[in-house]
């Protein structure tokens, strides 16, 4: 009779802090954003190598884990043991957080992007190891449950970030640009200050908590020296694309309409797509060598997971600026409730170029809270409940997520005058809740439906205006929050012992949160921002012909979902 491993409480309540603080950091880049732009005066595309810096260090981070473990012919972080990983991906964020320091102290923008990297490759270790250990912590039946819960942690850290943040910053909520250009940026180094600290204690806690188990393998890894070749050439030419970019949107002003950064980052793009493809191709005729890219599956969903990153970081990074072009009245005209001559006045007195701006850490709250309301959703299907519990608890359960985004608005100090704004987005919720009882519970289904929808989302949001504009952009947070681990387990089915280096390659992807961003800024720099939105329509795209096209492969495969 098997014994069931119970589950490590007291060690998994001191892990999902992580979990937390990753949340808390990304979405805060959100809000980051519109600061950086406002006070180094910056265009759109280079506001967004914020995201660029953050993102490409996950990519960095997981390469060199990759690397080093094929030349060492083990795995690096197993024979660290997972525990350490965390530890030591902590403190390299502590560098990064501290970095902030000195490079505010200086105003270098160049500076900056560094440290949000360096914070970034801590985050990457960390986010590599963590999961497993999440799994590891009780009874491998179980470890879905406890990484929904580490999930839906993550998910309330991107929620309440943006709020706290923008408080840390300003005092307020309201995006005022005299505010931020009047701003001292020793507010801001001691936010980083704090920051690092924090990094730091937690290290500290990993590091002598003896409920913590230091997990560990050292099983040998195979030398697949065409697909570590590929890799590495690959990295190579993005390496050398983005230091491009860097070097020359960090050294002084660059024209708005310079179309060199468009071409250098659809030449990164381009690599990426073609050399996995071709890897693929060629492995077909003879998969000695290529390991995990000698699977279709895996090939696409790479693609897949760089897109769904992108996307849902593109989204809510533009926000901030797309809402300086929406008219406040129009959305005032539909709340016949709503005291004119107060939002009037308010907005008289913010100062604020456009009433929606004033509100933007607010509504990037809501995009990354629409993430944790669609988790939570999809986190009943985990759960053994019967039928009907489960379809009342799919209703029940994402408006519940709902409330407790606007009660951390609250808690945060936004004025109900304000959340009261968000109360009409319950309606766009009923679609995501519609999508999921489509969806049937079925991977591939649910990843088209809910590509589909993001499709549509995106172009209501380009083709109108107002609240509906606003809401539309918004609600890719929900059609995004389920695809992650959708696509993950479409594209490891089948892998076998290859499952493992499939999973390091699809974290690498987060990359696309490095390129996407800053292609749409760029778009909008060359033509408008409501124009802009047609690179999330792409990505939705994508993710709906992969949901198409995974299905068939697995069937070929005899693998049934």
């Amino acid at each position: 009779m098997s014994t069931v491993k119970p589950t490590n409480y007291s060690a998994l309540y001191t892990l999902i802090g992580v979990f937390f603080f990753w949340g808390f950091i990304a979405a805060s880049n959100g809000v980051f954003i519109p600061f950086c732009k406002s006070k180094f005066e910056l265009s759109q595309f280079q506001s967004q190598l914020i995201d660029s810096a953050f993102y490409f260090a996950y990519y960095i981070g997981a390469f060199l884990l990759f690397l080093f473990s094929v030349i060492g012919k083990k795995d690096l972080l197993n024979s660290w043991g997972f525990k350490n990983g965390i530890v030591y991906g902590l403190m390299v964020s502590v560098v990064g957080a501290f970095a902030m320091y000195p490079a505010l102290a200086t105003n270098s923008f160049a500076f900056i992007l560094a440290s949000l990297f360096i914070i970034g490759l801590g985050f990457s270790l960390q986010q590599t190891a963590a999961q497993p250990l999440a799994i590891s912590l009780g009874d491998e039946s179980t470890g879905a449950n406890r990484l929904n819960l580490a999930g839906g942690i993550n998910s309330f850290g991107t929620t309440v970030g943006p709020i706290i943040f923008a408080l840390a910053l300003l005092g307020t909520t309201h995006l005022d640009e005299s505010l931020i250009k009047g701003l001292s940026l020793s507010t801001v180094q001691w936010l980083y200050i704090f920051i690092g600290f924090a990094f730091l204690a937690a290290a500290l806690l990993f590091k002598f908590s003896k409920k913590l188990p230091n997990e560990r393998s050292d099983a040998a890894i195979d030398n697949e020296v065409k697909a570590t070749s590929i890799m590495s050439l690959i990295s190579i030419i993005l390496v050398v694309v983005l230091a491009f970019i860097f070097i020359q949107n960090t050294g002084g002003p660059v024209s708005k309409t310079s179309k060199t950064g468009l071409y250098l980052l659809l030449t990164g793009i381009g690599a990426l797509v073609i050399g996995l493809l071709t890897a693929n191709t060629l492995a077909k005729k003879n998969g000695n060598g290529w390991g995990a890219l000698k699977y279709p599956q895996l090939v696409l969903g790479m693609i897949a997971i760089f897109a769904y990153v992108g996307t849902e970081v593109t989204i809510q990074s533009n926000l901030g600026e797309y809402v300086k072009h929406i008219d406040f009245m129009d959305f005032l005209t539909l709340n016949p409730g709503i005291n004119f001559e107060k939002f009037k006045i308010l907005l008289s007195e913010n100062k604020v170029n456009g009433f929606w701006t004033a509100l933007t850490p607010m509504l990037i709250s809501l995009y990354w809270g629409s993430l944790m309301i669609g988790r939570w959703a999809g986190a009943v299907s985990v759960f053994n409940l019967k039928s009907k519990v489960r379809k009342t608890a799919l209703i029940i359960v994402p408006y519940f997520a709902f409330l407790v985004i606007l009660f951390s608005n609250m808690v945060a100090g936004v004025s109900w005058e304000h959340i009261r704004l968000m109360l009409p987005y319950a309606v766009v919720i009923l679609i995501q809740i519609f999508g999921f009882y489509l969806g049937q519970e079925k991977p591939a289904k649910t990843l088209m439906i809910f590509g589909i929808l993001g499709i549509a989302a995106m172009l209501l949001g380009m083709y109108s205006t107002g609240s509906i504009s606003i809401f539309a952009f918004v609600s890719g947070g929900l059609f995004c929050s389920v695809m992650w681990p959708v696509i993950f387990s479409l594209s490891l089915q089948g892998l076998g012992k290859f499952t493992s280096q499939g999973s390091a390659f699809l974290i690498m992807m987060i990359l696309g949160g490095a390129f996407l961003p800053p292609l749409q800024g760029k778009i909008a720099d060359l033509f408008n921002i409501s124009v802009s939105y047609w690179v999330p329509v792409i990505g939705f795209f994508y993710l709906t012909l992969f949901a198409f096209l995974v299905k068939g492969i697995l069937r070929k495969q005899n693998i049934e979902i």
